[in-house]
């Protein structure tokens, strides 16, 4: 069966999704998440790519990434996977398939859904029930936006320095921001090559000649 064809805009914002295979851990204890979070730190800067957020649970991880002319987001992830399953069959003994295929991906509506996209994804642990709020979460970008904690992976989101002239004032919306009940549609955080209201999909799917929300097959046309 021919792949999904593959969408890597430049700049723009992307959100990442990598999951187990049938549901399997990827992660099974705090090093594993630690190990993967150094990997993306060592590889990050020499593929030009630019993270605001992220999420590690047991069986997926979330990113939210940037893309200029110069990243190389499909080698960025190939390098991380790959080096993180090196790692994970030597500890565990592993054979067989770690990752559930490929990589996905879907294009972030910047102006409308960047801050969104972060604090669903944030929110993750919250929804399963593993903590009771995102703060007790070790292993996302939350305390980062919320507290002020470095943390060496992330770039500010540009959103989110929009909030306020003052570094304490965004922490503060931000707070009041992700621990309100309102999250929008899910399946389209999930589910949808593209994520924004419905001018900025349409005019996306136009351009990528994709109907009905689902990306064609094959490889892309040369032009």
């Amino acid at each position: 069966m021919p792949r999904t064809r593959r969408l890597a805009p430049v700049d723009t914002a992307l959100h990442i999704m990598c999951r187990g295979n049938n549901k399997q851990n990827i992660f099974n204890t705090d090093r594993d998440k630690l190990r993967y979070y150094f990997l993306i730190r060592e590889l990050k800067e020499d593929n030009k790519i630019t993270i605001y957020h992220y999420c590690f649970m047991s069986n997926h991880l979330h990113l939210v990434v940037w893309l200029t002319a110069k990243s190389k987001l499909s080698k960025f992830m190939k390098q991380l996977n790959l080096s993180y399953f090196s790692y994970y069959k030597k500890r565990n003994d592993y054979t067989g398939h770690l990752w559930q295929g490929r990589f996905k991906s879907n294009i972030i509506d910047t102006d409308a859904y960047l801050l969104q996209c972060g604090k669903y994804i944030e929110l993750n642990p919250v929804r399963k029930g593993i903590v009771r709020l995102p703060e007790e979460y070790k292993f996302s970008s939350y305390n980062h936006y919320a507290k002020g904690d470095v943390d060496s992976i992330i770039t500010d989101n540009p959103v989110f320095i929009g909030l306020s002239d003052y570094e304490a004032g965004r922490r503060r919306q931000y707070i009041e921001f992700v621990v309100d009940s309102s999250i929008i549609n899910t399946d389209r955080l999930t589910k949808h090559p593209f994520i924004g209201n419905d001018n900025f999909v349409k005019g996306l799917q136009e351009y990528y000649g994709i109907k009905t929300g689902s990306l064609a097959r094959g490889r892309p046309k040369k032009k």
